[in-house]
């Protein structure tokens, strides 16, 4: 495998005249003001991870707490760069889909048709009791009621976290909002660590990398340093069938094994240049 600083030339080379897949992680989000997990010079990330969620209300509350200031920040987040060139190489005919692992909801927003949210999004909450599923936005709104003050309290210095996340310690005597169905525990419509992906999500994806691959096409990552299987899958998917694997990233990812090459630098920049040269 390559590793290229010169961001388009060699993948270019690669890429033309190939149909494509793009798999999306949140290094692509950053340049919206949404923090990754694993980028060059990002902290230490300790996510709530599911069994942890659903061990009682003292995990629940101190999720709410900090998801309440986190989704003021993150519900403002717009795509950026790279999600508009992603909808532009889709309109062109050239990308098939996306697949993405980020939660935020940003490819939508761009306008992207064909996307597989592998990972839910955070914009909506599922009641683990009746499994009924509703809106982040009403939701902050009962947590804002229940919590008079709460935000501005916290600060505009705390930081923000990945998936709509904040750093927050002090979260005593916040009040959660149950189901307004059944009284059950409320959880963001997004898998945690620890969960499963959900098996359609999972077909879905597998399909868009065979369908991909049997017409000449390339697997595009951008923005994941496939650390967590859920991606890395596909990865593995793509270069057992014989499909060409283009990676855009800063720093090392767990598929650069597999990958014809890896491109270090930043996703908004080169997915644009991309657009340019192959739409």
């Amino acid at each position: 495998m390559q590793v290229l600083e010169e961001p388009v030339d060699a993948a270019l080379g690669v890429l033309a005249g190939r149909p494509l897949v793009a798999l999306t992680g949140a290094g692509l989000s950053t340049d919206s003001g949404i923090p990754d997990y694993r980028g060059p010079g990002s902290p230490r990330r300790t996510p709530m991870t599911y069994q942890e969620f659903v061990s009682g209300p003292v995990a629940q509350r101190r999720y709410w707490a900090r998801s309440h200031v986190g989704w003021a920040r993150m519900a403002h987040a717009e795509p950026n760069a790279g999600h508009r060139a992603l909808v532009e190489l889709e309109r062109t005919g050239r990308l098939r889909g996306v697949i993405t692992q980020n939660v935020d909801g940003l490819h939508g927003a761009a306008g992207q048709r064909t996307v597989v949210d592998l990972h839910g999004r955070i914009d909506a909450v599922v009641c683990l009791g009746c499994r009924r599923t509703g809106s982040r936005a009403r939701l902050q709104e009962r947590l804002t009621a229940l919590n008079p003050g709460f935000v501005e309290a916290a600060g505009a210095a705390i930081e923000a976290a990945p998936d709509g996340d904040a750093v927050l310690e002090a979260t005593d005597g916040f009040r959660t909002a149950p189901c307004l169905d059944c009284g059950g525990v409320l959880k963001p419509d997004v898998v945690f660590f620890g969960e499963n992906v959900p098996k359609e999500r999972v077909a879905r994806s597998y399909a868009l990398v065979e369908d991909v691959g049997a017409a000449g096409g390339a697997l595009l990552v951008a923005g994941s340093s496939l650390t967590v299987m859920s991606g890395l899958r596909f990865v593995r998917h793509a270069a057992k069938q014989g499909t060409p694997v283009v990676i855009v990233n800063r720093g090392e990812t767990r598929g650069d094994p597999l990958a014809t090459l890896r491109v270090d630098a930043g996703c908004s920049e080169t997915l644009e240049q991309l657009a340019a040269h192959l739409g």
